[in-house]
């Protein structure tokens, strides 16, 4: 059995117009290869222009920024001429490489989807040999994204990156990494068995589960689980929303500093130079 090494509660902070409660980075512990962990719920009143909520136009480089949206949708706009807009249940992908600039609005009919945007964000790294790529942006539908769902019809469990149960997420990734969408309805259960030296992740974003029998985790709570070989098993105490990390540890430097994730003090302030020369490109938002 999986054991569960630590429960993360995070603390609120502010992203934008987006309130958001920040699990990772813990302190200054990150969760190898995931770096940064925010669930945002922003609500959009019937007055408020949508292109200027949201986060407006910032710069990446060095790691892969993802937007997993569980309400409403998100406006994807980069310097790369990426324009997109991705609804509930669906994923949108950047590959940051060498250095873009993005905005993540609402979307212009957000008010006629009920006002309130709900999403994940995760920054995930990326590899040394790979940080200057260039740029990728993947987005993928909730209708597209490749999905589980048990025989009883309890669980549903959709798969963006990466394999669960010899189903195969549509995003390419630089190494193993897998993201899971879930949603139980009360009693709904199911098994997950990792490779045991993988990094696996398990936040709430709403109801309340429990792992293995024994641990109960409520909304807005993260499992970090050890390293041992085994499986763990899920149960909804209630309708449950929620996300599962896992990917194997790189186990390379990280120097971070702002939006820029890579290996070293002096590749910081290259990609702050290379930004300030307008390498990354320039977003002008319409």
């Amino acid at each position: 059995m999986r054991t569960i090494q630590n429960i993360l509660k995070g603390r609120p902070i502010n992203v934008g117009s987006i309130k958001v409660r920040e699990l990772l980075p813990n302190g200054d512990a990150m969760f190898d290869p995931f770096l940064v962990f925010h669930h945002g719920v922003a609500v959009i009143s019937p007055t408020e222009d949508p292109t200027k909520a949201g986060v407006g136009a910032h710069p990446h480089r060095g790691f892969s920024p993802v937007s997993f949206i569980y309400e409403g949708g998100v406006h994807h706009r980069d310097s790369r001429g990426n324009n997109s807009i991705v609804y509930a249940g669906g994923t949108q992908w950047t590959n940051a490489g060498m250095g873009l600039e993005h905005s993540e609005r609402p979307p212009y009919d957000i008010q006629a989807l009920g006002g309130v945007q709900e999403l994940l964000q995760v920054w995930i790294n990326t590899p040394a040999k790979y940080k200057m790529n260039q740029p990728e942006y993947f987005p993928l539908s909730k209708e597209d994204t490749p999905t589980i769902t048990t025989p009883d019809g309890l669980v549903t469990l959709r798969i963006p990156a990466g394999e669960l149960d010899g189903v195969q997420g549509k995003i390419p990734t630089f190494f193993p990494v897998t993201t899971i969408m879930g949603t139980f309805a009360t009693g709904g259960s199911y098994t997950f068995n990792f490779p045991a030296h993988h990094n696996t992740l398990l936040y709430v974003l709403s109801g309340a589960l429990t792992v293995n029998d024994d641990t109960v985790l409520e909304a807005q709570q993260m499992a970090l689980f050890n390293n041992v070989a085994g499986s763990f098993t899920i149960k909804a105490n209630t309708t449950t929303n929620l996300f599962i990390g896992n990917g194997e540890p790189l186990n390379e430097p990280i120097a971070a500093h702002g939006p820029f994730v890579m290996n070293t003090q002096t590749e910081i302030m290259e990609a702050f130079r290379d930004y300030r020369m307008g390498k990354m490109g320039v977003l002008i938002e319409d």
